[in-house]
C-alpha cells in the first residue's frame, strides 16, 4: 500500500509539519545551559518571545496554533519549532525551546521524562483521557482484539503500520503489545510517519482492504473514518495517559503570566476534536486563523483559562 495517493486533507498538514524538522538550537528562548537569562515577563508580553516546539501529532498541531493565537494577541511574539519528539525534549530541557504543549505521561514520553524531567517545568496537564491504540477499520467484523491479529498476518500482509520510530506509541507497541500477544513471528511493525500511516489508513478504507495501524485518542481521524479500537484484555498499550505542557528551566520565572495560565489550561476530549476540525480540515495551510475561528465560536472558553486577563481578547472578527 506504499504507492497509494494521498485522500485525506488531514494528511497535507501533518506531512508540512513533519518536513519542516529544524534544527533545535537555531533560536533559543532565553536561557544559557539551563539557566535562566531572560528579562521578567512585561504586562501584556511586551513584545518578549516564545519559542513553541512543534511535533506533528494533530492535537499538538491545534493545541499549539490555538495559544500561538491568544499570546500573540496577548503581545508576544510566537515562533514554532517544528522538530521530533525526541529533538523537542532535548532542546526543552536545554533551554532552546520555552515551551512544549504535547508530552503525554506517564508512559508514551516516559523514557524521555525520565532522561530530561528534571530539567523540565511541568506546567499542568491540560487533558486526562489520552489512549495509545491499535485500530482497525469498524468492516473488520472478526478483528475485535488484538488476540485475534494472531493467526491472522495473512490477512494484514503481515505488518502493522506504525508512525515516527521514536515515539513512545511505536515503542510501546514494539516492545509491550507484540510480544505480550505473541505477534513478533508474524508481523513486522513498520516504522513511518505520522502522515504515512494516515495515507495507507485512509486509502485501506477507501478499497475496503484490511489493515491494523498505531493510533491515539483523541485523534481527528476518528471523526473522520468508522473505526474500532482493539481490546487489550492484557493491558499491554497501558492505561489512559495525561497530555501536560512542560517548560524549560526557569520558565515560570521569565513567563508567570504564561506559566498561570498553562496550570488553568483544559480541552476535553470533545472540544480537542472540534478545534481540530477547525484548526486541520477547515483551515488548512492557516492554522492559526483557524484556531481564531474556534475561539470565535466558543467566546467564554478564555475567561474559564485566563480569567480577567481574556478582558479585551475578542477574535470574532
Amino acid at each position: 500500500m506504499s504507492d497509494r495517493k494521498r485522500s485525506s486533507k488531514l494528511i497535507g498538514v501533518g506531512a508540512a509539519a513533519a518536513s519542516l524538522v529544524l534544527m533545535v538550537s537555531a533560536c533559543g528562548g532565553g536561557s544559557e545551559g539551563g539557566v535562566s537569562t531572560g528579562p521578567t515577563e512585561e504586562e501584556g508580553g511586551g513584545g518578549k518571545t516564545i519559542t513553541i516546539g512543534l511535533i506533528p501529532w494533530e492535537e499538538d498541531i491545534a493545541v499549539t496554533h490555538l495559544w500561538k493565537a491568544v499570546l500573540e494577541e496577548k503581545g508576544y511574539t510566537v515562533k514554532l519549532q517544528n522538530v521530533d519528539v525526541a529533538p523537542v525534549f532535548e532542546g526543552t530541557a536545554n533551554g532552546d525551546i520555552d515551551m512544549f504543549m504535547d508530552t503525554w505521561l506517564p508512559n508514551t514520553h516516559g523514557e524521555y521524562w525520565e532522561q530530561y524531567g528534571d530539567k523540565l517545568e511541568d506546567l499542568g496537564a491540560w487533558n486526562e483521557e489520552a489512549s495509545l491504540e491499535l485500530t482497525v477499520p469498524s468492516y473488520m467484523e472478526d478483528i475485535n482484539s488484538i488476540e485475534d491479529l494472531k493467526g491472522n498476518a495473512d490477512t494484514f500482509n503481515g505488518e502493522i503500520i506504525g508512525i515516527e520510530s521514536g515515539s513512545g506509541l511505536v515503542q510501546t507497541t514494539e516492545e509491550d503489545a507484540i510480544p505480550t500477544y505473541g505477534l513478533g513471528d508474524d508481523y513486522k511493525l513498520v516504522k513511518s510517519s505520522t502522515p504515512a500511516m494516515l495515507e495507507e489508513l485512509n486509502t485501506a478504507i477507501e478499497e475496503e482492504e484490511p489493515i491494523v495501524v498505531t493510533l491515539w485518542r483523541p485523534h481527528i481521524v476518528y471523526s473522520q473514518q468508522d473505526l474500532k479500537d482493539l481490546e487489550d484484555p492484557e493491558g499491554a498499550m497501558g492505561e489512559p495517559e495525561s497530555m501536560h505542557t512542560v517548560g524549560r528551566p526557569g520558565f515560570s520565572e521569565d513567563f508567570p503570566k504564561v506559566s498561570d495560565w498553562m496550570g488553568d489550561f483544559k480541552l476535553s476530549s470533545e472540544q480537542i476534536q472540534s478545534l481540530e476540525t477547525q484548526v486541520i480540515l477547515e483551515h488548512e495551510g492557516e492554522e492559526t486563523e483557524g484556531a481564531k475561528a474556534w475561539l470565535a465560536e466558543n467566546p467564554d472558553y478564555l475567561n474559564e483559562v485566563m480569567g480577567s486577563d481574556a478582558e479585551g481578547l475578542d477574535f470574532s472578527s
